[in-house]
């Protein structure tokens, strides 16, 4: 018989998977407004708008070391990191320029391989 311990870890991976659509579409990104149809702008709009949201997630995570995000009382976070970054750079380009390249260097630093000793996993 199969343990809830077995099923727990992929069953998180997979709603994570499923949150990072979700926002890829209606809360986040919008991508399904586009209307577009043909194959070779999709899949470069699909490019853009995931190296997008890769960089919100790392802003996100950034912020989150010195502005911790709620915690809500059934336990979750108010915002997703992904959320949080995307408010703070939206906040940046608008209203606060002088942030801006604060964030700038966030976002041009490489990424770490997975395993390295630098990198983390992040769940949503």
């Amino acid at each position: 018989m199969f343990s809830r311990h077995c099923w727990r870890d992929p069953y998180k991976q997979r709603w994570s998977i499923e949150c990072t659509f979700s926002s890829f579409k209606k809360r986040g990104f919008d991508l399904e407004r586009t209307g577009m149809t043909e194959r070779s702008r999709l899949q470069r709009l699909f490019g853009l708008v995931t190296l997008a949201w890769m960089f919100c997630l790392r802003l996100g995570v950034w912020l989150s070391q010195t502005w911790p995000i709620p915690v809500l009382k059934h336990g979750r976070r108010a915002v997703s990191l992904v959320r949080h970054g995307a408010q703070h750079l939206v906040d940046a380009l608008r209203w606060k320029p002088e942030q801006f390249m604060a964030v700038l260097e966030v976002l041009i630093q490489a990424f770490c391989p997975p395993g390295a000793a630098e990198s983390e996993v992040v769940t949503y």
